[in-house]
């Protein structure tokens, strides 16, 4: 179990540090990475329902599952960084547009994803015991993560803008501002 924590926390801190670099930012990517408990939520609840002991199987498909679910998000927030950002569209305009434009894909994947995985969880197939806790686990989380996915995410996303916005009006008091020029007083350069 041990393995399996630090397997988590390490693939965790990798997906963060990947997406620091991509968006040049330390904020940004925690609005990605607040979809993985939705989906360890849904994941675990599939494993319940279907009375599956959570093993390394299971636990294989949790960090898989890790993968899916950032890359779901990716997909959102990305476009909605680059319509506010890059084209200067306020941000629950952004966030609506991001989210009528990318739910196709993120559905799409999903159930791509859940169709190949169907096989395994039935049990179909040789071996299938070993592979269906991976295969139920990835199905649970990936069903919860779309469908809150598009619900949480933007939310998240308009919290962390509005800490970003205070955090700067926070740095622009603490500055000091240059002294204003006495009347009359020709400055140089003019």
């Amino acid at each position: 179990m041990l393995g399996f924590k630090v397997a988590l926390v390490t693939g965790f801190l990798c997906i963060f540090c990947v997406l620091v670099l991509l968006f040049h930012d330390f904020l940004q990517p925690v609005t990605i990475l607040s979809a993985i408990p939705l989906a360890s939520g849904g994941a675990f609840f599939a494993l319940l329902i279907g009375n599956i002991e959570l093993g390394v199987p299971a636990m294989i498909g949790l960090i898989t599952l890790m993968g899916i679910v950032t890359k779901n998000s990716i997909l959102l927030v990305d476009y909605a960084i680059v319509n506010t950002r890059e084209r200067g569209v306020p941000i629950h305009e952004a966030l609506i547009d991001a989210c009528h434009k990318r739910a196709r894909p993120i559905v799409m994947t999903t159930v791509a994803m859940i169709a190949g995985m169907l096989p395994i969880a039935f049990g179909l197939g040789e071996d299938s015991s070993f592979r269906q806790p991976m295969a139920t686990a990835v199905i649970g989380g990936l069903i919860t993560s779309t469908a809150l996915c598009l619900l949480v995410v933007p939310v998240v996303f308009v919290y962390v803008a509005r800490f970003e916005a205070w955090v700067g009006r926070l740095g622009k008091r603490g500055r000091l501002s240059p002294p204003a020029p006495a009347a009359g007083r020709v400055q140089p350069g003019e």
